[in-house]
Formats: structure tokens, C-alpha cells, sequence
């Protein structure tokens, strides 16, 4: 006998979730208020092009391998994956120019040549940190529900080795312990600019973050058709087992009875039962109210303070000239601290950094044969506050925040064309797209040392009601919302276990099972 889920939401962890349940033999609902799946992972129309406008950066490739896997499937089959060469390439000038490689002794090398061999030394021995942090924390707290500080944690990574709890610097920022390992300030801003990754602040988020370099380190692959492919096959995998979408229709409420989450009412005011309600939301839309009273005390507020980063995204069709873009590239501001400084008061960055991502570039190593003529593809990013329901943007605040970005690619020799065609998405965007945001893209900031254990987890305070995706445990980005969907499916899987009448105990070990495509057929 299956049981009914319903999955709010079909951002990465909501279509993670759904094809595991599914797979698990679940009768799966998922209702998503766009017209597309992906969450943030979309394409928007620019001069006619489709540009991804969400996540760029593909890493832990074995995540989604193991999903796949486990749903009967093979992740090669659905989509088009290859390595990058070239993980991105950094600028401060025209004249100071650094590429990081898929080949870490490349990089190294890379970084000896850039700043001299005991910056090499340095990168060799942060490298090694920023590996042991991921070692430890790999499976005792990425892979895991949520686990509090520090004895659960503890317990976790095994009472024997205390030394490691102090090895993955908690209480010391990111921008200090890099010092440690870099004299050059260029490099320091390098591999601060880690922290964004999750929207937050170099100067405030815990060492513990530097495992995040490690990870791009491992490897990042270039998919076909960019992230929202990777969205799409998700959905094919779900529905090949049986999971039933439905786009451009949402949820007005979820409803409890005394045993917990009994089901929705959809905005048309139709009721669909579930035995188990997955919401594919930031906790905040919870917290306020946006999923109905019933679910409100289902999570805690964060703090307006405590929120992440928001972001201006150009979304452009564009000729360029002067700098040889790669795929991912980051042009740095000449003051780093002062950005911050500026987002910490509720401002738009004067000078910032810009992240693009040149969407019909390689990422190999001949440069010179990756430029395309005429036009092309960018997503374009700067910081900004999650200010985005509360602030009204003028067109005179827009222009000149186009102008700064433009201003800090010409300083390192990057020139758009004049009035090139171009789609802005402010924070206010955002917080349309993700109510009770602001605009935050990452949900709480990972500022501190508690930031970690403080982000919401699967379960809630409502029984059979649980929250996945970027903005829950174990963090923000692709990989990790994937494993929040994974994590938030065990749960599941054990509430709909529990209530059978056979009473029967859900597996433990994840969810490595055949689907209910393969049974069939085997």
C-alpha cells in the first residue's frame, strides 16, 4: 500500500525528492506555481535567446549519479555532461589575470607564476585544509539531517577523534584563516569569495566554509542546455516512475488534523490529500503565513539581518571585446571589505565585483579558439541586499547600478557594447518569485559558528510536513539542495512507513532501492 505525498515547490530538492519517492513506489503530487520546473534553476528570453538565469556552476556530480542510479535510470543517458578544463578564470586589472584549473597541480603552478612560489606553497597547504574540512564533514553533516552542536556532531564523526571537531575552524572567520595561507591580498579575495556561494560575507562566515573550494575543486561540469536540462531530467525521471506534475497551479494552504499534514488546498480551492506534504519553499514563506495559519508555527522566523544575499542579474545578449572570457569568470573590486561593508547597510555595491558566466564559451584551455563571433549568451551577477520587499528600485538607481558593473569589467580590460540588449532582475524580483525573501537566494546567511546548525532542517515542528531545497539543511547550491531533497525523502519515506497499517519499518541506508518502473519489468 503507498502512500499520498505531495511536493510544494519543483525547484532541485522538491524534483530530487519526488523522483526518490516515486521510485520508493509513493503516489506523488507535485504542484509548482510557475510554468517550468527548476525553481531557480530557469531560462528567460533575452533578444530572442534563452539564457539560464539561475545556478551556472555544476558540482558533486555524483550526487545526481546516485539518483538517477536509484530511480532505475542513468544520469548519462538523460543529459549531456562534460568536465571543465578551466574552472574560472580572475582578474583585478588588465594587467592581473589568474585561471583556476580542473588540475589542481595546473592551478598551482597557475598561482606560483600569478604571485610567486610561497603563494603556490600557500594554495598547496589550503587546498589540503579546505579537503580534510570536506572529509569530515561530508558524511557526518552534509549527507545527514540536521545535527546540532557539538556532542550530536561529535557522536557523528566518532567520539575518538576530538581533534577533528577543531579542525574545521568554527569559530575563526574565513577572511582570517586565509591569511594564514595567503600573504597576497589577490588570493585572499579569491578564495574569500567562497562565502558568496552561499550568500554571505567573508569577514562573518566561519572557516569551516573553505570545504567549498574543495568542492569546485573536485570537479565542475559543463551540462547541455544548462541547469534548467538538469531540472527537466529530474522531472522525466519522476514522472517514469509515476510522480504526476502540475505547473501554473498553487497552493494557497496546507492543512493538519491531529495526526499532522493531511494535504493542500490549491489556489483554485481543489483539496489533494497526502499523507505527506514536502514544501520546496524558503522556510520564510512558511514562517509567514504564505502556506496558511495551520503551517505557520511549522518553522521559526529568520531575522530580516540573518537573511543572505540577494543579487542584480543581468540576463544579456551582448558583443564584448578585450578580455578572453571563459565560461566562469570574476572580475574583482579593488576593496573588497568596503563591498561588504556597503551590503552589511542595506546598499547596492558602488564598486563591486561582477561574476559572468559566458554561456557559448568553453571552458577548455585553447582560449583563443572559445570566442564566438558576433553576439553572445551572459548571465551576469553582482551582490546585493535582500532588501527586495522593502525597496522600490527607480530606473535612475538601475542605470547606475548598470553602470558600476559595466565600469568594473572596463577595468579589467572587459567592454560591453553600448545599450546592449539586456533583462535586469532585482531583489524585488526575487522576493516576487520567493515570497517573504526579500530576494535572499540562499535562505539564512552562514554567518558565525552556529549558522550551520541554526538553518532549518527537514523535519518541522508540524509532524509529516517537512521543507527541502537550497534554503534548508545542508546549505544552498545545486548539490546541496539535491541532498536536502534526499534527506527530506528518508523522512518522508519514514512517516509513510509508519503510518501502513502493516506497520512496517522504513529501510534504513537511504534510498537505494529498485524503482517501481524496474520491479515491473525485472
Amino acid at each position: 500500500m503507498s502512500g499520498k505525498a505531495v511536493v510544494i515547490g519543483a525547484g532541485i530538492g522538491g524534483l530530487v525528492s519526488a523522483a526518490l519517492l516515486a521510485a520508493r513506489g509513493q503516489d506523488v503530487t507535485v504542484i509548482e506555481k510557475e510554468c517550468h520546473v527548476g525553481g531557480k534553476a530557469r531560462r528567460l528570453a533575452v533578444d530572442g535567446q534563452p539564457i539560464d538565469a539561475g545556478p551556472t556552476v555544476f558540482t558533486m556530480r555524483e550526487v545526481f549519479e546516485e539518483v538517477f542510479r536509484v530511480c532505475g535510470s542513468d544520469i548519462h543517458s538523460a543529459l549531456s555532461i562534460r568536465p571543465a578544463q578551466v574552472i574560472a578564470r580572475h582578474a583585478w586589472s588588465q594587467d592581473e589575470r589568474l585561471d583556476l584549473f580542473a588540475d589542481p597541480m595546473r592551478s598551482e603552478e597557475s598561482i606560483g607564476d600569478f604571485a610567486g612560489a610561497e603563494a603556490a606553497r600557500g594554495y598547496r597547504a589550503f587546498r589540503a585544509e579546505a579537503r580534510r574540512i570536506y572529509n569530515i564533514l561530508d558524511e557526518s553533516l552534509l549527507r545527514q539531517g540536521k545535527v546540532f552542536w557539538p556532542l550530536p556532531l561529535m557522536q557523528r564523526i566518532g567520539l575518538t577523534r576530538v581533534g577533528d571537531l577543531a579542525a574545521i575552524r568554527p569559530y575563526e572567520s574565513l577572511w582570517k584563516v586565509l591569511g594564514e595561507h595567503f600573504r597576497d591580498q589577490r588570493l585572499r579575495q579569491l578564495f574569500a569569495r567562497y562565502t558568496t556561494y552561499c550568500g554571505s560575507s567573508p569577514f562573518s562566515s566561519p572557516a569551516t566554509l573553505m570545504l567549498i573550494a574543495h568542492v569546485e575543486a573536485r570537479g565542475v561540469w559543463l551540462i547541455e542546455g544548462g541547469m534548467s536540462a538538469l531540472a527537466e531530467a529530474l522531472r522525466a525521471l519522476a514522472e517514469a516512475n509515476g510522480a504526476r506534475f502540475r505547473l501554473g497551479e498553487g497552493v494557497a494552504r496546507i492543512e493538519t488534523d491531529r495526526k499532522g499534514a493531511s494535504g493542500v488546498i490549491l489556489a483554485n480551492g481543489e483539496r489533494i490529500a497526502a499523507d505527506a506534504v514536502l514544501c520546496n519553499a524558503d522556510p520564510a514563506a512558511l514562517a509567514h503565513g504564505c502556506f496558511g495559519e495551520e503551517a505557520q508555527r511549522a518553522v521559526g522566523r529568520v531575522p530580516q539581518g540573518r537573511r543572505s544575499l540577494s543579487a542584480m542579474v543581468w540576463l544579456a545578449h551582448a558583443k564584448t571585446g578585450g578580455f578572453p572570457l571563459s565560461r566562469h569568470n570574476v572580475f574583482f573590486s579593488p576593496d573588497y571589505r568596503a563591498e561588504f561593508d556597503q551590503l552589511k547597510r542595506g546598499r547596492q555595491i558602488d564598486d563591486p565585483s561582477v561574476y559572468i558566466c559566458a554561456q557559448d564559451r568553453a571552458a577548455d584551455l585553447a582560449e583563443d579558439t572559445a570566442a564566438p563571433t558576433g553576439r553572445e549568451r551572459f548571465q551576469v551577477i553582482v551582490n546585493a541586499p535582500a532588501n527586495g520587499d522593502r525597496h522600490d528600485f527607480t530606473q535612475k538607481e538601475l542605470d547606475q547600478c548598470t553602470r558600476s558593473m559595466t565600469r568594473s569589467l572596463a577595468r579589467c580590460g572587459l567592454e560591453l557594447e553600448a545599450d546592449f540588449p539586456h533583462r535586469l532582475v532585482t531583489p524585488a524580483d526575487f522576493d516576487a518569485l520567493f515570497p517573504s525573501t526579500g530576494g535572499a537566494l540562499y535562505g539564512r546567511a552562514s554567518h558565525g559558528w552556529a549558522a550551520s546548525f541554526l538553518r532549518q532542517g527537514a523535519a518541522t515542528r508540524i509532524p509529516g510536513l517537512f521543507c527541502v531545497g537550497g534554503s534548508t539543511h545542508p546549505g544552498a547550491g545545486v548539490p546541496m539542495a539535491a541532498l536536502s531533497g534526499q534527506i527530506g525523502a528518508r523522512a518522508a519515506m519514514a512517516r509513510l512507513a509508519s503510518m501502513r497499517p502493516s506497520r512496517r519499518a522504513a529501510m534504513a541506508g537511504g534510498m537505494s532501492t529498485r524503482s517501481r518502473k524496474t520491479a515491473s519489468t525485472a
